[in-house]
């Protein structure tokens, strides 16, 4: 039985559809490329926000396609989309044989072998969901990368966010565990490990035995291989001076903080539900940079939040030019009635909001700029990933975070993927890096 399996949204999900596929393999299917050439196709969604939604809506359909001019004879829907949308979503989407929700990803083989998971939705509580994940079969598909999830759900009520509703409360992996996994990431070839969840620097704080992030990462930069640790989705409130100092400790660890911050005036934060202010942000950041001064420091932001004013925004574009991210993200607040900033009053119009994003955006391009220009003719190690044409090479340095930051192009004649070599820095642009092998 041939398999096609596509994942949308998070590096989280990436996991969640990497295990799916590594399961179907053991239980005989084939992963294809081709949906055409699918008897079963599978979509694991994103619905994190409406355009996240519609992305998925969209690849549903265009994958029902299939089902009439292929060999597919069951179309099945797993991940956040059913989550949130629950039972309603069956009438919205026949097309689709089976829903499976984000405490189901445990029923996938039955949902594509049993005849009576036709029509059906599966929801179970998000919080059954098994977060101990090293005995399990998994496909890699990032090539000399693989994210490693620590912990799965999410403890906080910030008013613009769904996750905890789609995926319970936080339920971090034992360290064991995790080191365990990582081991076997290393031994298979694996040249970066990047930890992920919803509230990463908050790892440990449900578990039975104490345990936090600086814990695990010193245990996992004891491990005898020659790796990059590297974690993202991490959280001001819960980033602490230990963790600070296990990354200048370490040099296996990336010195990359990725905080999302959210904004910069303390009056919208107090309505998102964040409970830090502009001057505990700014303390944060500088406490990184004198730690660990090699430090990359990305974030990402949230523009037309209902009731941002023009004052809060610009407190908010001063703010981004104060600190000087090397890396920033800036989303357009998504509304949906089901989140509690949906009862917030003034909400903001999407032409202002869109106007606020490309200031923001021009802001941080001028910056990016700037910063990369000061690693011309500097020699950096490169991770080597892939090579889209002969003579070119894409790569990341440690202080480029996997498909959410810029690469460095590197020009050669033969390159090892997988390999880290030392890079020449010949040229720069707005986001990515450009060089030649350094001897």
């Amino acid at each position: 039985m041939n398999i096609h399996i596509v994942s949308l949204g998070c590096a989280r999900n990436l996991v969640d559809s990497e295990v799916m596929t590594g399961k179907l393999r053991e239980a005989g299917c084939i992963p294809v490329q081709d949906p055409e050439d699918a008897d079963i196709i599978i979509v694991n969604t994103c619905s994190f926000i409406e355009a996240a939604a519609n992305e998925s809506i969209d690849t549903i359909l265009a994958l029902a396609a299939f089902k009439k001019s292929g060999t597919c004879s069951r179309l099945i829907v797993t991940g956040c989309l059913p989550e949130r949308y629950r039972e309603d979503i069956v009438a919205a989407l026949p097309e689709v044989d089976v829903f499976l929700g984000t405490g189901a990803y445990n029923r996938i083989i039955e949902a594509v072998q049993e005849s009576q998971f036709l029509s059906v939705c599966i929801l179970p509580d998000p919080d059954g969901i098994t977060v101990e994940n090293s005995g399990v079969a998994r496909e890699l598909t990032t090539g000399p990368m693989a994210y490693l999830k620590i912990a799965e759900g999410c403890n906080r009520c910030c008013t613009y966010c769904i996750i905890p509703k789609l995926r319970g409360r936080q339920k971090s992996r034992s360290m064991e565990d995790i080191v365990t996994e990582a081991e076997k990431l290393a031994a298979f070839g694996v040249r970066e490990l990047t930890l992920v969840s919803q509230d990463t620097t908050a790892f440990g704080q449900d578990l039975n035995d104490p345990a936090d992030l600086a814990q695990l990462l010193n245990r996992l930069s004891q491990l005898p291989y020659d790796i990059w640790i590297r974690f993202l989705y991490g959280h001001p409130e819960s980033i602490t001076d230990a963790m600070i100092q296990t990354v200048a400790n370490h040099p296996m660890i990336c010195p990359y903080f990725d905080i999302p911050v959210q904004h910069a005036s303390d009056s919208v934060l107090k309505r998102m539900g964040r409970r830090y202010g502009r001057k505990e942000l700014l303390q944060l950041f500088e406490n990184i940079r004198t730690t660990v001064p090699e430090a990359s420091l990305r974030t990402t932001v949230i523009v037309g939040f209902p009731g941002e004013t023009d004052a809060d925004f610009e407190l908010l574009l001063s703010f981004v030019k104060e600190v000087r991210f090397d890396h920033l993200g800036v989303f357009i607040y998504s509304d949906a009635d089901d989140l509690p900033s949906h009862n917030l009053p003034n909400p903001i119009p999407a032409t202002v909001a869109r106007h606020r994003h490309n200031r923001l955006m021009t802001a941080q391009k001028k910056i990016s700029t700037e910063n990369n220009r000061g690693y011309l003719e500097k020699i950096i190690p490169v991770l080597v990933e892939s090579t889209p044409e002969k003579g070119v090479y894409v790569g990341r340095t440690r202080f480029q975070a996997p498909e959410v930051d810029g690469v460095t192009i590197i020009h050669a004649d033969q390159l090892e993927i997988g390999d880290v070599i030392r890079v020449r820095i010949t040229d720069s642009l707005a986001y990515d890096l450009i060089g030649i092998p350094h001897e």
